[in-house]
Order: structure tokens, then sequence, then C-alpha cells
């Protein structure tokens, strides 16, 4: 499975220009032969929560218009970062995929908000998990922050997530966080994690990519760049049931002694 990390700037405030810059990345990855094209989190507007009154997907329908028209169109799967979106009961940061065929399987709202950009001032969190199948496999996806939750991707990979998709937009100061919890969560569930940040800045933040994609012994097979582009991997999943037969993490959990 070849893994397209769309590492974007993202236009502050400015979905038009977001938009075209998503599908013109969209279209460079399917091109290239990416069979799962990965977006940051919030590519629409990024951080500009005052403004979301005016600036948010109404019930995500321009977001999978073109995640719909795309993946159809280039026959990919594309896990549609994040986005900014207006429902009947307020703004949510939410994550749409799409598969080849261009139908919508999922449909997911952060489920953990970040206090610290004051993201819960504005939006409502999730409250369900994020689990869809493409290709004839199970995958999960977060969002930024929940990677700081390891309960929550447990949750994901223990009822058969082989990889976890995280997009992000995780500020320069705390990109050491980055990496170390990344191949933390990919080790302890023996799964793949792909991450994609954002580069560049809003007027409160800057961001310095580092988009991963962990292997489940750890290893790391993006990681480091800081420059806007695409970065591809190559991921085999049948390397997930070797690696749980190996060291047999999931049978051997003590399920008496915690909550799952």
């Amino acid at each position: 499975m070849k893994i397209a990390c769309v590492q974007m700037d993202i236009a502050f405030g400015e979905p038009e220009k977001n938009f075209a810059v998503a599908d013109k990345y969209i279209e460079e990855a399917a091109e290239a032969g990416a069979d799962v094209i990965v977006l940051p989190e919030m590519w629409n507007t990024g951080y500009a929560l005052n403004d979301l009154s005016s600036l948010a997907d109404a019930n995500g329908e321009k977001t999978k218009q073109l995640l719909m028209k795309t993946a159809k169109q280039y026959g990919v799967n594309i896990v549609g970062g994040s986005v900014a979106t207006k429902k009947e009961d307020g703004f949510y940061n939410t994550m749409y995929v799409a598969n080849r065929k261009g139908e919508i399987i999922a449909e997911y709202d952060k489920a953990h908000l970040f206090k610290l950009m004051d993201e819960h001032l504005f939006m409502n969190s999730g409250q369900k998990e994020n689990l869809f199948e493409i290709d004839g496999n199970t995958y999960g996806g977060v969002i930024c922050y929940d990677l700081r939750f390891p309960e929550w991707i447990r949750t994901h990979t223990i009822k058969g997530a082989k990889v976890m998709f995280i997009p992000a937009e995780w500020p320069k100061p705390r990109i050491d966080h980055w990496q170390i919890l990344l191949q933390a969560r990919a080790i302890e569930n023996q799964c793949f994690i792909v991450a994609v940040n954002r580069v560049g800045s809003d007027p409160n933040n800057e961001f310095n990519g580092h988009s991963m994609v962990v292997a489940p012994w750890g290893e790391l097979l993006i990681s480091g760049q800081s420059a806007e582009g695409i970065y591809y991997a190559d991921l085999d999943l049948e390397e997930v049931d070797r690696v749980r037969k190996t060291i047999p993490v999931y049978q051997d959990r003590r399920t008496e002694l915690y909550d799952f």
C-alpha cells in the first residue's frame, strides 16, 4: 500500500485557497500511484476559530464533494485530514474518509479538544470512535491532540485497526513530543502510524511539518521533513500480523486489571 502524506501550508482563514491547494496535491499524489492520500488537520481554515461562523464548512458538504469527486476520478482512497465544520448543534473538527468509489465511508469529530489553542471554547467534542475499511483492511483515524491519549488509540487497534491515521497541526515547540509519542503508539499497539502535520504559520503558532510514517517495530519510514510537499511510504500490512505473533501483546493483556 502506497501512502501519500500531504504536508501542506494552510492559508489562515482562506478556505477557497486551501481547497485549490488540496485539490492540486490530491491530483499529484494520485498520478504518482498513491493508494491512500492523507491531508493535515483543519486544512480548510487553519485555526481561525474566531471566524468559524463565516468560514466553517456547513455539514462538511464542500469537503465531502471534493473528496468524493477526486477519489472516484483517480480511483484512490483519501483520508481527508480534518476540516472545520458547522453542524446543527455547533462547530466541529471533522475528518472525512472517501474510498476509491467516491463514497464517504467515515466521519469523525475530534474527541479531545486542545485547550492550549482554545479549541474547546469554539468547538464541540466528538462522541464516537473512527474505524473504517478500505481495500479489505481495517483502519482507524484520530486527530492531533487525540495522540496524547493512548487508551483512545488502543480502543481502535484492539478492534482491528492495522493503521492509525493522525492528521495534525502540531506546533514546532513541541515537535519532539510528536515524534516520541508517534513511535510509542506504533510500538505499543503494533500497528502502522501515518501522521500528517502542516507547515507554515498562523498568527499564533509556527508549524514545521515532520510528518511521520512509523512501522510496528517503531522504524521511521518518513520523518524529519520540514518543507511543504508530498511524502510517500510503502506499507506491508502483513508486517502487523508478524509483529503481533512475535510479541503477543494483545493475547497477554490482563483485562481483569483494567477497564478494557
